[in-house]
């Protein structure tokens, strides 16, 4: 339907961020003012088969395949990403007050490596009006997760109250949140990443929520500390781990800034082998999802046989375009048949049976 090539050349043209708000003003005003084009957009792009469909979080996924968090920051593109062939939108990363976030340039593109290099900062606008225009439309057919950090300003001290905050005020309003601990961008955030943090952090949210609330962790932990860090989450009440976020090993790109998480092709093995080890310990004792530098149906299957119950592309989206979204399904379909598989949910940790 779409020349996306062309598309590409155009919107490569512009400053990576000027490129990603002229997507989500084209997004949002498709939805609004030409909804009657989304219909022919998911029949081009949607795949539809009961042997994707899973039920997870009380809610019918019905195909693995998400968007990560950061695309639809302030959640105003959700309609036309799910036409585009999105089984589930996580949107935000949402904060309890809206932030600017970190001084431009702050998103960088390395076209030859399809890889993403950002210092956003959780650039979004805040809580209030993200939680307003979720309302809007929740509940909704297609499974919306919310994704949740603290603001800049609010000391490690104080970040508990943020979190508290965000989840009494998503809970009603979306099928899961994720904690987000393990952005680069926002000073100290990471430091988060300790057990006793973790811990109260999860007993509050049982308190507050019978939502699922998952953990999403960095690639650049060690796998000791992740493993460590992920049980503490599952045992104080996480109902799944989201692994991983972005990198701050500038190793993996000639070029790269020496600031920001770095996405793409070139996580890939990084992340997985961080997924891989979390699969090996926690696969079957609850919800893992797998995202980081997921760019063909091959690696969304890797990571499916591997434990992953859902996965996540972002970069990759904007490298290829969302043909890639249909040739992940329909990919997933065709090796699931090779491997004789005759539902996702047989193919999900077949590497670990």
């Amino acid at each position: 339907m779409f020349d996306y090539e062309t598309i590409k050349r155009i919107l490569f043209n512009l400053s990576p961020e000027n490129a990603h708000n002229v997507a989500e003003f084209l997004f949002k005003n498709c939805a609004t003012y030409t909804p009657f084009i989304l219909a022919k957009i998911a029949e081009e792009y949607f795949v539809y088969d009961k042997k994707l469909e899973q039920q997870l979080f009380d809610k019918t996924f019905s195909n693995p395949l998400g968007i990560g968090a950061g695309f639809d920051k302030n959640a105003t593109m959700v309609k036309m990403l799910t036409a585009l062939g999105f089984g589930y939108i996580e949107y935000g990363t949402v904060t309890p007050l809206p932030q600017n976030g970190n001084p431009k340039p702050r998103l960088f593109r390395f076209v030859e490596e399809e890889s993403l290099q950002n210092a956003m900062g959780f650039n979004n606008d805040g809580m209030s009006k993200v939680a307003k225009r979720v309302e809007k439309i929740y509940p909704y057919a297609t499974p919306l997760g919310a994704n949740i950090g603290k603001n800049k300003t609010t000391s490690s001290e104080d970040a508990l109250s943020d979190y508290e905050k965000l989840i009494k005020r998503f809970e009603k309003i979306s099928d899961y949140l994720v904690i987000n601990i393990s952005s680069p961008n926002t000073p100290g955030l990471r430091d988060l990443q300790n057990e006793k943090f973790i811990a109260e952090l999860f007993i509050m949210a049982k308190e507050i929520t019978s939502k699922p609330v998952l953990l999403k962790i960095a690639p650049d932990l060690d796998i000791k500390e992740a493993l460590h860090v992920s049980a503490c989450a599952l045992e104080n009440g996480a109902s799944g781990i989201v692994a991983t976020n972005t990198t701050i090993d500038y190793s993996l790109l000639k070029n790269a800034k020496d600031f920001g998480g770095i996405s793409g092709k070139v996580l890939k093995e990084k992340s997985f082998t961080l997924f891989e080890a979390l699969a090996q310990e926690f696969y079957g004792k609850t919800t893992l999802i797998s995202v980081g530098g997921i760019d063909s149906a091959e690696e969304a299957y890797r990571r499916i046989k591997a434990g992953a119950s859902l996965i996540q592309i972002y970069s990759a989206f904007i490298f290829k375009g969302p043909a890639l979204n249909k040739e992940i399904n329909n990919g997933i379909l065709k090796l699931m048949e090779q491997d004789g598989f005759e539902h996702i949910s047989e193919a999900i940790g077949s590497d670990r049976r």
